[in-house]
């Protein structure tokens, strides 16, 4: 991984007790288990007819406001 960015994460005990375990058991460090449902994650959103069209809507919003700034 060439570039980099670091995210810092608050979690429960519980829920640090148990991704410590799956790392673990998986034999890989906790940041590779935390990576893999991040990218899980996305690919799913991506599949998603709702999310896409939620999307959309925000891309139109956002492109809407972004011409309204560069106006004169």
């Amino acid at each position: 991984m060439a570039d980099q960015k670091v995210t810092t994460v608050r979690q429960s005990s519980e829920q640090a007790i148990e991704l410590e375990a799956i790392a673990r058991v998986e034999g890989i460090p906790v940041a590779e288990v935390i990576r893999t449902a991040i990218a899980e994650h996305i690919a799913t959103k991506r599949k998603d007819p709702e999310f896409l069209k939620r999307l959309q809507l925000r891309l139109k919003e956002d492109q809407e406001i972004l011409t309204k700034l560069s106006q004169r």
